[in-house]
């Protein structure tokens, strides 16, 4: 093994003893309400991205006449979720040291008929004055080994309480309906067990296939877009021709 290879293995070893199942129980049980205040402060957050995000899908209809989002979609971990996470990043188990290092315990995922529309509405989000950008991976521009595409934002935003204001993170992912089906089916195939070593390599090879065929189609379907848009006679011919549909 060479300096480099020793290095890398030093700083992959954990730092502490993994949580114990005890460990676990008597955080959860002596921070049972405080957990609960924080975990509903998350939710609130939630609600706050996801009225940002209706608003903004409003207004493009008015200007535009089309909606960019088809869909929008949130999700809040659960305890034990996050604690499981918490052993894995091999960082203390408190209140505030999952406050600081866990960043999804809340997410949005908004689902986007267009890539061009990926990048307008996320612009359009951290562009307001209340929405504080924590960290960017773009894995459209560049996707991950497996194939996976999305855009992820950790944002920072605030939330109302009764007599003080929180900033509270929340993960937002952007995604395509073509990008959404295949991190479905990615995710799906990724914690099925049992599955021979074979073919789970050639479905892994099958899956980076079918993201390259999906981005091709998500930018062919985009210029078609495009190409109607500029020509409003095309555009008639086509919602003439979708009446028999």
């Amino acid at each position: 093994m060479n300096l480099r290879e020793y290095i890398k293995q030093k700083r992959n070893e954990r730092l502490t003893e993994p949580i114990s199942p005890e460990k676990v129980q008597s955080f959860v049980k002596k921070n049972e309400r405080p957990l609960s205040t924080l975990f509903t402060y998350y939710e609130c957050a939630l609600m706050e991205v996801e009225t940002k995000f209706k608003v903004l899908n409003q207004e493009y209809s008015l200007i535009h006449d089309r909606n960019p989002i088809e869909s929008i979609k949130t999700r809040l971990k659960s305890v034990d979720s996050v604690i499981e996470k918490v052993d894995r990043y091999n960082v203390p188990l408190t209140l505030e040291s999952i406050e600081s290092n866990i960043n999804d315990i809340a997410g949005v995922r908004v689902i986007c008929s267009f890539p061009d529309d990926i990048y307008t509405l996320a612009e359009c989000l951290l562009e307001q004055d209340d929405v504080t950008l924590i960290q960017k991976k773009d894995y459209i521009m560049n996707p991950k080994p497996t194939g996976y595409r999305s855009l992820h934002l950790i944002i920072s935003v605030p939330i109302f309480l009764e007599h003080k204001k929180r900033d509270m993170k929340v993960e937002v992912q952007f995604r395509t309906i073509a990008m959404d089906f295949w991190a479905s089916l990615e995710h799906n195939l990724r914690y099925k067990r049992n599955i021979p070593e074979d073919l789970s390599a050639e479905l892994a090879e099958e899956l980076l296939e079918c993201a390259s065929i999906s981005s091709s189609l998500d930018i062919r379907m985009q210029n078609i877009r495009k190409r109607l848009s500029e020509d409003p006679s095309e555009m008639d011919d086509l919602i003439d021709s979708t009446q028999w549909l």
